[in-house]
């Protein structure tokens, strides 16, 4: 009885440790990118554009779109093992804005690879007749929409929560925390300006996962 309970604490401390969530925060990271790179290589960044892509790039879409769902599933893992190391640390208020702020980026995230996986799927019938259409135009500039406008925002938000309880628990330094402030800013104020501004989430949870790996080994490292 006893050897099963300590087998289960065990259990419940690795799944409770940094490298838990730096793993998860990479692997989002890593995915997220790729399946971004292979969807702006792939489509014009115009929302306007034709659809001429439906007949040449139409695999690296549908790639990309199937990577998006693990990098979601990666990135659930990442904030779980978050907030449960930060336990009672965690802020309600901060805790709701950052719960939430999450679960809305990949919401919006899901939607318009949804939408653009619906264009790609129908493309498949008649991809002439699909090209240059209304019905184009109008999934089009919906899944530009909701990836580039409701998506960046909630990232940038979920940046600034994020930022804040690194501040106040530390367990990032401070000029991380102060970075992702200055990026949410940038996405929240500027992200129309920024062409691949979609990455600036993934690409400082990147930071941050690798932060928390290097920790992870340096503690390791040192003999009690």
């Amino acid at each position: 009885m006893s050897s099963a309970f300590d087998k289960q604490a065990l259990m419940r401390a690795n799944l409770k440790t940094p490298k838990a969530a730096a793993v998860a925060g990479v692997l989002f990271s890593a995915l997220l990118i790729a399946a971004l790179w292979l969807l702006r290589t792939s489509i014009p960044a115009d929302p306007l554009e034709s659809g001429a892509w439906i007949t040449t790039g139409a695999g690296n879409v549908a790639l990309a779109l199937n990577l998006i769902p693990f990098a979601g599933i990666a990135f659930l893992w990442f904030i779980g093992v978050l907030r449960d190391r930060l336990g009672v640390l965690e802020d309600r208020f901060f805790a709701t804005v950052f719960f939430g702020s999450a679960l809305l980026f990949l919401a919006m995230l899901f939607a318009g690879a949804a939408v653009i996986g619906a264009i790609v799927l129908v493309a498949t019938l008649e991809p002439k007749a699909l090209i240059n259409s209304t019905t184009f135009h109008f999934a089009r500039a919906a899944a530009y929409n909701i990836m580039n406008v409701y998506a960046i925002k909630m990232a940038g938000v979920f940046m600034i929560s994020t930022a804040t309880v690194a501040l106040y628990t530390g367990f990032v330094p401070r000029w991380i925390a102060f970075l992702g402030y200055a990026l949410a800013l940038a996405l929240l104020l500027g992200s129309y300006y920024i062409g691949w501004s979609i990455v600036v989430l993934p690409s400082w949870v990147l930071l941050i996962s690798i932060h928390i790996l290097i920790e992870n080994f340096r503690n390791v490292s040192i003999p009690d």
